[in-house]
């Protein structure tokens, strides 16, 4: 087993593909068939796997979203942080914290078109911290 800290620094609200920082801890690992677990150690941003070829597709993801999760809704209470706080925290629920990919030949076994994101909710940037685990 190997595990290794990760940090990503946002911009704000957006996707940023991980993969490549993901991919290298696990070369670094040694380990040639087993598990890949990223966990996220926050709960206003989130993990997915997504199309990693059309950045449209990640356009679309987030204006979907944002009508899925106004950040004006009045239903919200919780907003300490600003207006983005608690649809942060919901679009976090509604997506994960945690992604797990087999490996094969110490490499990760995501499909041709797949890549690991780490998607901000906040408007403001924020440094990320994830744990990666190589079983």
């Amino acid at each position: 087993m190997n595990q290794s800290s990760l940090t990503i620094v946002t911009n704000g609200r957006g996707l940023i593909n991980i993969t490549h920082e993901v991919a290298k801890i696990v070369t670094n690992s040694s380990i040639n068939t087993g598990l890949c677990n990223v966990f996220l150690h926050h709960t206003s941003a989130s993990l997915i796997f997504c199309e990693n070829d059309d950045p449209v597709v990640l356009e679309d993801l987030e204006a979907f979203f944002k009508r899925l999760i106004p950040d004006d809704d009045t239903i919200f209470k919780h907003t300490l942080e600003g207006k983005d706080d608690m649809p942060a925290h919901v679009r976090m629920v509604l997506t994960q914290n945690s992604l797990m990919v087999p490996l094969q030949q110490n490499k990760l076994m995501l499909g041709r078109w797949q890549g690991i994101y780490l998607w901000e909710h906040r408007f403001k940037g924020h440094e990320r911290r994830l744990t990666v685990t190589v079983l």
